[in-house]
């Protein structure tokens, strides 16, 4: 089927929790200009982020359709009203497909389908995107894990396509025993190259007066997660080099107590301002999908050192792009130092992280599966 045949007609309702600043909301954000751009109507339906985190400015541009209960934080009276919120926009809207992100979103609309599209009278496509690694977040317990697992392979017996940003987290979905009507897909994020601040403005900007310093940039939700502790032991060990960790959570305030003096913290930041004051790109994270932000660093030439986690791997190429590391402090601050010590390594590695990158992650091929997913093509 050709798309002008049928951007006048369908509606794919996106669906997700919130649109915090992060690596969702940037993929969620590209997806929504993509369609729109063709004549898809894709209006977002999303509700407000939590305490200790910032919404993406960049929703300003779209007017997304709020949902005043929906969240993160898992609440039954809230959950339920906004079920019922997402229930009676889902009549109103009446979309040939419904497209849903994360756990609370994909659960709260899947688990009406039958009831939605029995009211509707018509039948209605519903796809689900995985965009992590949900089942080793260290903020669940075992039953959690368990209860999740539970939830989500009933909800996907009954979902028509069940999509991952990377191929790792696709396999483990298949290992639980959670697939779609059809087989699960894999779509890598689209990423454009960012505008980044020069360095000397940047360096200006965060008055870091010694340009000559080795510095390190770790940017992500300071939340358990993401390991920001690991970032401490690790600048404590390492008093010559500068360490910056951009972010904001539920645990900034207990890391800045523990921050050595050469442990910068900067708060929320625009990733493009910041970028270019980092000679390394560092994540210590326990949990990641494919992370955007690693793909935004590797397009602007910086190096990476990560724990080999989720999706990683798939986005750095070890000993190529970047390092990848077990969740060892030594080995990371082996690589750390090896870098370093190296500055034709890390050239080679700037040159071949923006050339992979560019290659892996194009507009082109996020776009194309999407509309091949919702049979647009």
């Amino acid at each position: 089927m050709r798309i002008a045949q049928v951007v006048n007609k369908m509606v794919v309702l996106q669906v997700i929790a919130r649109m915090n600043l992060g690596g969702t909301s940037k993929y969620l954000l590209k997806l929504n200009k993509e369609l729109e751009s063709i004549g898809i109507k894709s209006p977002i339906a999303t509700g407000h982020v939590q305490k200790g985190e910032i919404e993406d400015p960049d929703i300003k541009k779209i007017k997304p359709i709020r949902v005043e209960h929906l969240g993160r934080k898992i609440s039954v009276i809230n959950d339920l009203k906004a079920m019922k919120e997402l229930y009676n926009l889902i009549l109103k809207l009446r979309p040939d497909i419904i497209h849903t992100h994360t756990f609370k979103a994909g659960f709260l609309v899947r688990v009406q389908r039958n009831k939605i599209e029995d009211k509707l009278n018509k039948k209605i496509r519903f796809i689900h995107t995985f965009h992590g690694h949900l089942f080793y977040d260290p903020e669940f317990n075992r039953l959690k894990r368990q209860i999740i697992t539970w939830i989500e392979r009933y909800l996907s017996r009954n979902t028509d396509q069940l999509i991952t940003g990377g191929v790792n987290v696709k396999k483990d979905l298949e290992e639980k025993r959670i697939v779609g009507i059809i087989q699960t897909i894999s779509i890598p994020p689209s990423v454009e190259r960012l505008r980044v601040l020069p360095k000397k403005e940047a360096l200006s900007k965060f008055k870091i007066s010694d340009k000559f310093r080795f510095r390190v940039l770790w940017l992500a939700r300071v939340s358990k997660v993401k390991n920001p502790f690991m970032v401490v032991k690790i600048a404590k060990e390492i008093p010559e080099f500068d360490f910056y960790l951009v972010g904001g959570g539920n645990l900034l305030s207990k890391v800045k107590s523990l921050a050595p003096d050469n442990l910068k913290l900067l708060g929320w930041q625009n990733i493009s301002d910041v970028l270019s004051i980092a000679d390394v790109f560092l994540s210590t994270s326990s949990n990641e999908g494919v992370p955007i932000a690693f793909i935004q660093a590797q397009l602007a030439g910086i190096p990476i050192i990560a724990t080999n986690v989720g999706s990683v791997s798939e986005v750095v190429i070890h000993n190529k792009t970047g390092i990848l590391c077990n969740n060892s402090t030594q080995q990371i601050i082996s690589a750390l130092r090896m870098l370093e010590a190296n500055k034709n390594l890390r050239n080679n590695m700037s040159k071949a992280a923006k050339q992979s990158t560019a290659q892996n992650f194009s507009n082109k091929q996020f776009v194309d599966a999407h509309l091949r997913v919702y049979n647009f093509t």
